[in-house]
């Protein structure tokens, strides 16, 4: 189905395409670094896609699953994190 859009709107099709190959080359950040960030992101997120995407990757840059499962309990922490610190709108919002 993804491969549908590039027939729709191919040129920016092809400019996310680039974007995103050249996000994930190795920089200040290695492959490695990148695919473990990405996990973490695509469960915040809760893209399936990017998450099989992402660990078949994260498998290619020798990731462990030990490492894999760090960067995901990181990523739960933030979102349970967030979570909590939205309760404190709420918390104003029913004191107004």
């Amino acid at each position: 189905m993804i491969r549908e859009f590039s027939g729709l709107n191919r040129d920016v099709f092809d400019a996310f395409i680039s974007f995103n190959q050249k996000t994930m080359k190795a920089g200040a950040l290695s492959v490695k670094e990148k695919e473990l960030i990405a996990i973490a992101v695509a469960h915040v997120t809760g893209c399936p896609y990017c998450i099989n995407t992402h660990v078949k990757n994260a498998k290619k840059a020798r990731v462990t699953k030990e490492e894999m499962a760090e960067a995901i309990m990181v990523a739960t922490a933030l979102k349970a994190g967030s979570a909590l610190a939205h309760g404190v709108n709420a918390l104003v919002a029913y004191d107004e």
